[in-house]
């Protein structure tokens, strides 16, 4: 006895198998996505551990000026600022703002070097201890909202901001 003839029966795997692979590729797209994504964030953290760091170098470098340095938002005029006949602490703060804003990188007259809405804040909470912020807007929302004060409330409230801080401690300088 013969068996009856089977047509269509691959065209069937085919059709599964590309259905299958459709749903892996779309799959790694999304996953392309998020990579790209968690690489910003990434890159803006290190651009903010950059810049904290270059505070305290400044700083470190000019002891003796310290308390001039204490000051909030940084970087919120949005422009470069001229740092022209500027000395010390006034000079540093000048370029820092600078280095916040983005001057580091353009294109086109876009600035591209720092992170999104970039701000610093230098606070001095007890004689001798500094503490440096820098705070930025991130890309996605997150659960946990930072505690360090710098640009609360500039971002919005959908936990778009951003903070890095470091606590400094100099000796001091006017002590017997």
């Amino acid at each position: 006895m013969k068996a009856p003839d089977q047509r269509g029966f691959s065209m069937i795997e085919v059709l599964i198998t590309i259905a299958i692979l459709m749903v892996g590729l779309l799959g790694l797209a999304g996953l392309q996505t998020r990579v790209s994504t968690a690489e910003f964030e990434a890159y803006q953290r290190a651009q903010a551990l950059v810049i904290i760091q270059d505070i305290q170098d400044r700083m470190n470098a000019n002891k003796k000026n310290l308390a001039s340095y204490v000051q909030n938002d940084i970087g919120v005029a949005g422009a470069i600022q001229d740092c022209t006949g500027k000395a010390g602490a006034a000079l540093d703060l000048c370029q820092v703002n600078n280095e916040l804003v983005g001057s580091a990188e353009s294109n086109g007259g876009t600035m591209l070097g720092a992170m999104i809405g970039a701000r610093a804040c230098i606070t001095n909470p007890t004689p001798g201890n500094y503490f440096i912020t820098v705070a930025w807007q991130g890309i996605t929302p997150i659960n946990k909202s930072p505690t360090a004060a710098c640009g609360a409330g500039a971002y919005g409230t959908g936990g778009l901001r951003r903070t890095v801080s470091m606590p400094i401690t100099f000796g001091c300088l006017t002590c017997p």
